[in-house]
């Protein structure tokens, strides 16, 4: 257990004080006038100023409000002498009913603008023009406003909180009121919201003594950012309430994972903010501190009274003044307090609000409206049955683990996986509260030694070769000791065979500090000689093991693990100074404490385990949950009898509906032209044509064979590659497609760097058939991530060719059904389509219709990559195909930014527009959004629906009044409700039919929202997806809209099953996956990446914007087809 300090002075380097991260202690996100946080764009729209964002500084100095009405008239600006005085409506009884103001000024000054730089103003020249020599009138909201004086001239310009009125159009800040430009408020003295002009005159402002309506002096480095969308506050603010049930559909009964929560909603309950010590103590240290003896004497009724958060918040029956308690925790554990810094703490408990649980009640009876009140009850409600499970068992978020009782899976790379219970409260249909159970699995360290960790997680078969190998010939340090650093954070006992005392080193618990890129042989520090008291030699850790306990490392070449403890020692260079360093040990001797969950992102080999593990059939995920119910124990929870409230073990039972399957449209006229799946779930291609193949003949293509490089991979053989093309021809051209070349060229890979073999390949092709390839074949010789980047990277971004990949191992074996799935793929690449549904009725929809969808996806919360946007527009008459676009957006932000909707949408409208609606705009959108959280619903409203409508405003200014309707979905896979059919609506497995829908019970008490389960589980439990209507502009019914939605599902182009997701999310997730083969870094800036250390949030690592996607070469518009599928 030496106290090193190593003798380098490199050792400083290996301070893990977050505290040393410059800047970043008061760094905020941007935050937006609605509450959400995201990044800017980095560049503006017509109107707009662009720039960073930032908060109000919390110490920005306050002072008496200064009206309009109280400056002085005649302080005009130059050239206008003759100003009326500005008057404040709010303050006006005259001015309330008309609060319009004409701001009759005349400004025609070539005057100075200021421009500020470090701190100091310079003159920059700037032409004002004569913006207001007409009338131009500002609506004023007199409850939400800010007045902003210029100088000692009550200029015209006003800037409001919430709304701000230019020509009788309303609009809205994107950002606070504290955010102003460097040169001064940019306006546009045109009307750019009728236009959508964005090179319309604008005027600049100066601000060098700018001030807000209470004083607070502006900051110059800040902006502000007029948004000139007119439909941002056309969005409703709240969300549609269901219109009615669905009625369509043979009536079934089923079981939902969800339970009644009942009982007395009569109690008043009290919250308090407990601040513990300086606010900045971690976890641990938090919960020791409230469970300590001294809090438990001084808090009223003791703990059974009381529930804490384990952070800032406590609530209590017991109404109480503000507390004061002291905790010594040197007294409460019997030892001597340390030199200098004895382990003393602060508790303050204060009054923070008071919470009615009827709240609850009468918003579920409609007497009252949803708001904060209400969510303060149920978050109450929600830490109320998480106490007691949390107090004995493992908690995770909502989810519960039990080590003992608990079933267990290795995972491969020192990790396993753990099945336990989750569970969370939700208000529902039919005025009541549910909870929902279902069983949680999660991924834990294995509880085994550091050494035999690193040794799985880096991939190698012995540790003799590893501990050399974490290095390259240069000395630096490689992605194995990246992987390395994963140790970082966690718990660990030392545990060897010459221990005095095992069982108190068993007990004995050290944190990882950092992995230190130095060996047991060249880590030094100066020995501490405890018979004399004084310092002795410097020593290795090596040599200290060795003379200490007789110890011969056998890997002593590996990094040493340094830990949060820190020992005073002698500095090397000046041994009269004391330092602190930290405790170090050799990484063989560190056992890995249990239960310490692994937050990192699987690989594909734990991935592939982790499904094995989690997948469970119906009857086995009841009876998870049935062993989840036992580790809740309900009926022994003591804070649910004290508050006398009561959860029902039985599960709720539902009257579902299962919706009549459509027919399908494949190509040809014979009588397998039109399928009828009915139940089933599933079709075939046998003897069936697409119903479209390919819009030109295939003539110029080619294949490569991708050489293995790994112990797995076989590279397939030409002859074995000629015989899989002779049949991929064969069945393409039985399925309707044309083929003129049915001899393509067959390369095995032709240079070992494969960029440059695409190249070879591209110039063979197009040279042979003096044309453009139109599709490249590569047959890969296992499922390499890379290798399938590198391709994809190269002919998306490179050649701007097609290509599909299909897998050696699948192709030597020439499976008529595999050449089939493939062929699906292939042939929407070429311009082709599947099947569509059948039309009932006058047709697909009852009027020009476009759907659009969006994902946006993120990486592990450690990973810095970027998060990718992705949407789709369908384009086609009947919404089979689809075209795609994807870019990064910011990092974890989940609102698509304005640029990119408009960067993305734009040439996807106006394909739409040319090519499937004869030069028209949509009558009608149906948008589908996936990945938002019931928070952001508005959001979405506020944000990317009004951007889509401005983008149709300005691609339809001709018809001057129209607006494209819309009707907005969200959709949500990842939740916990699931069906258990019981009888005639269950399949074999005992999963739910396709097409089964649930509408009640589980459902929101108000909102529009139903689980739809249209696809058939091909194993594991069917998960339903959740669709919630935030918007419906054109007022489908709702039997239209759930029948329309479930037959879509029958429409992915790659699939002989319907889907569980709508085809239109599915398609821009697939893009937003492919987005990382766009990506503008490296392989190996990718690898350093994806093994990033969990320091907290990408965000605050890396502060600047990532990177644009590189573009896709267009030269054979494959941007407009489905190159994602």
């Amino acid at each position: 257990m030496p106290g090193a300090k190593k003798k380098q002075s490199k050792a400083d380097n290996y301070s893990t004080d977050p505290s040393s991260n410059n800047g970043g202690a008061n760094r905020g996100p941007p935050q937006r006038f609605d509450g959400a946080s995201e990044r800017p764009s980095s560049s503006a729209g017509p109107g707009q100023a662009s720039g960073s964002r930032s908060r109000r500084p919390s110490d920005a100095p306050a002072a008496q409000s200064t009206t309009a009405a109280s400056r002085p008239a005649s302080a005009a600006g130059p050239g206008d002498s003759s100003q009326a005085p500005l008057t404040d409506p709010a303050r006006d009884p005259a001015k309330k009913k008309d609060q319009k103001f004409i701001l009759n000024r005349r400004v025609e000054w070539g005057g100075n603008a200021f421009n500020y730089e470090s701190g100091d103003a310079r003159q920059d020249p700037c032409l004002w023009s004569s913006a207001f020599s007409n009338h131009t009138s500002f609506l004023l909201d007199p409850a939400e406003y800010w007045w902003l004086s210029v100088g000692d001239y009550p200029f015209a310009p006003v800037l409001f909180l919430n709304t701000l009125v230019f020509s009788n159009t309303p609009h809205k800040s994107t950002l606070p009121y504290t955010s102003f430009t460097p040169l001064g408020i940019m306006l546009n003295p045109k009307d750019p919201f009728a236009a959508g002009d964005p090179s319309a005159e604008t005027i600049r402002i100066p601000i060098e003594h700018a001030t807000l309506m209470d004083g607070t002096p502006v900051q110059p480095e800040r902006q502000v950012i007029i948004d000139t969308n007119p439909f941002r506050y056309q969005m409703p603010k709240e969300l549609m309430r269901r219109p009615g049930y669905g009625s369509v559909g043979e009536k079934v009964r089923l079981k939902l994972n969800s339970h009644i929560l009942e009982g007395s909603v009569e109690k008043t309950v009290y919250q308090y903010a407990v601040l513990i010590g300086s606010g900045s103590e971690k976890r641990g240290l938090i919960k020791a501190l409230w469970h300590s003896k001294q809090v438990l004497e001084k808090l009223p009724g003791g703990m059974r009274d009381w529930l804490f958060d384990g952070n800032a918040l406590a609530w209590s029956v017991r109404q109480v003044s503000e507390i004061h308690i002291t905790v010594d925790l040197d007294a409460e554990h019997g030892r001597a307090a340390r030199d200098n810094k004895p382990d003393i703490f602060q508790v303050v408990i204060k009054p923070a609000a008071k919470i009615n649980l009827s709240n609850i009640y009468e918003y579920l009876q409609g007497r009252s409206s949803f708001g904060p009140h209400v969510i303060t009850a149920i978050n109450f409600l929600d830490h109320l049955i998480r106490e007691w499970p949390s107090n004995n068992h493992v908690n995770i978020k909502r989810s519960y683990f039990n080590r003992d009782t608990g079933d267990k899976y290795p995972l491969s790379g020192g990790i396993e996986a753990m099945r336990g219970v989750y569970q969370s409260i939700r208000l529902a249909e039919g005025k009541k509260m549910i909870v929902n159970i279902d069983v949680s699995h999660t991924t834990f360290w294995n509880v085994t030694g550091f050494a035999s960790i690193i040794n799985h997680l880096t991939g190698h078969m012995d540790l003799e070769t590893l501990q050399y190998q974490w290095r390259d010939q240069r000395g630096k340090t490689n992605f194995k000791f990246a992987a390395m650093r994963r140790l970082r954070a966690n718990f660990f006992n030392v545990k060897h065979k010459n221990q005095k005392n095992q069982a108190e080193a068993s007990k004995k618990e050290w944190k990882v500090a950092s992995i230190i890129p130095q060996s047991a042989h060249e880590f030094k520090f100066i020995e501490y000689d405890k018979e004399t008291k004084k310092d002795g030699a410097e020593i290795s850790v090596f040599d200290y093991y060795k003379k200490t306990y007789d110890i011969h490392l056998n890997y002593a070449h590996l990094p040493v693990v340094a830990t949060t403890k820190n020992i005073s020692t002698p500095d090397p260079r000046n041994p009269e100074i004391r330092i602190k360093s930290p405790i170090v040990f050799p990484m063989e001797l560190c056992l890995m404490r249990p239960s310490q969950r692994y937050p990192y992102k699987l690989n594909e080999l734990q991935t592939a385990n982790m499904i094995k593990f989690a997948v469970q059939q119906p009857h086995a995920r009841l009876q998870g949950i049935n062993k989840g119910l036992d580790m809740l124990a309900w009926d022994e929870d003591p804070f649910l009898k004290q508050y006398g409230l009561r959860i029902h073990r039985e599960q709720i039972q539902t009257a579902a509906r299962i919706l009549p399957p459509p027919r399908l449209q494949f190509g040809g006229q014979g009588p397998g032209a039109v399928v009828a799946p009915g139940t089933s779930g599933r079709w075939d291609l046998k003897g069936k044509k697409f119903l479209h193949g390919n819009t030109a003949p295939l003539i110029s293509w080619g294949v490569m064979i991708i050489q293995a490089h790994t112990y797995s991979g076989r590279t397939l053989q030409i002859p074995q590659a000629q015989a899989f093309i002779t049949a991929f021809v064969d069945a393409y051209k039985n399925h309707g497609g044309t083929v003129k070349n049915t001899t393509p060229i067959i390369q095995v890979q032709p240079h070992a760097d494969l960029p440059k073999a695409i190249e070879m390949l591209l110039m063979s092709v197009g040279n042979k058939h003096n044309l453009r390839p139109q599709m490249f074949m590569f047959i890969l010789p296992d499922k390499n991530a890379d290798i399938y980047l590198r391709i994809k990277k190269s002919c998306d971004c490179r050649w701007g060719v097609y290509s599909q990949c299909v897998q050696g191992q699948q192709a030597v074996k020439v499976s008529p059904q595999y050449i089939s799935n493939v062929l699906m793929k292939f042939n929407a690449k070429l311009g082709g389509t599947t099947n569509r549904i059948v039309p009932q009725g006058s047709g697909h929809f009852s009027s020009s219709t476009m759907i659009i969808g969006a994902d946006v996806s993120h990486s592990a919360p450690n990973n810095p990559a970027p998060s990718y946007a992705a949407m789709t527009v369908s384009q086609d008459k009947y919404a089979a195909r689809y075209a795609a676009g994807v870019q990064t957006n910011g990092r974890r932000v989940e609102m698509i930014t304005t640029r990119n909707l408009n960067d993305m949408l734009t040439p996807l409208f106006r394909e739409w527009i040319m090519h499937v609606n004869g030069g028209s705009l949509p009558d009608h959108v149906y948008y589908f959004r996936d990945g938002v959280s019931e928070a952001q619903f508005v959001n979405v409203l506020k944000t990317e629906v009004a951007d889509m409508k401005e983008i149709f405003a300005k691609l339809g200014e001709t018809r001057k009044g129209f607006s494209v309707k819309f009707t907005v979905v969200v959709a949500e896979k990842r939740h916990h409700i699931r069906f258990f059919p019981q009888g005639k609506g269950a399949d074999k497995g005992g999963n739910p039919l396709p097409g089964t829908i649930v509408d009640r019970d589980v459902t929101h008490p108000f909102d529009n929202d139903f689980y739809l389960c249209a696809h058939r589980a091909i194993q594991g439990t069917a998960r339903p997806v959740h669709y919630t209507v935030l918007l419906d502009e054109i007022n489908v019914s709702v039997d239209t809209f759930q029948k329309l939605l479930y037959e879509q599902c029958y429409q992915y182009i790659r699939s002989t099953t319907p889907v569980s997701l709508h085809p239109a999310v599915y398609y821009a997730h697939l893009a937003s996956n492919r987005a990382k083969a766009h990506e503008n870094i490296s392989e190996t800036e990718r690898r350093a990446r994806d093994w990033a250390e969990p320091t907290g949030s990408s965000s605050a690592r890396d502060p600047e914007e990532p990177k644009p996607l590189i573009l896709m070469n267009n030269v054979d518009k494959i941007q407009g087809g489905m190159w994602f599928v």
